[in-house]
């Protein structure tokens, strides 16, 4: 099911809990929502439609995929940015990394590790940010 997004800095102001099987219309619900807009936004976390559970969707290209409870546990290349975001208004600078690596469960809550770099890096850094309460 689509749903609305919120708008704010105070849905980042938290860091986001665990998701667990239970919320698995979540993920259901950020991939929809995620494709609803996908003409203006190519990545979203579920603070983002109201839920504050750790679950990111990642738009590249025609595909969108879920990482539940993402970790990021390598990142190399750093380098300086400016980003926006769907819940606020302008852009922010900001600092992001050339490729990353990242521990998650997929959509069906089995364990991942994936390694990404370029754009899909950066999409996935500033929701994983999200989750941890980083207002970018």
């Amino acid at each position: 099911m689509v749903r609305n997004i919120i708008r704010g800095k105070q849905i980042f102001a938290r860091k986001a809990k665990p998701a667990t099987e239970t919320d698995k219309q979540v993920v259901t619900d950020l991939i929809d929502t995620l494709r609803a807009n996908q003409e203006r936004c190519v990545g979203m976390a579920a603070n983002m439609i109201g839920v504050n559970k750790a679950i990111i969707v990642v738009g590249v290209g025609p595909f969108q995929f879920a990482m539940v409870n993402p970790v990021i546990t390598r990142k190399t290349g750093e380098y300086r940015t400016e980003e926006g975001c769907l819940s606020l208004d302008g852009v922010r600078p900001c600092t992001r990394y050339e490729e990353i690596e990242v521990d998650y469960l997929d959509s069906q809550f089995r364990p991942q590790h994936g390694k990404y770099s370029g754009y899909t890096a950066q999409i996935i850094q500033h929701e994983v940010d999200h989750c941890n309460g980083v207002i970018i």
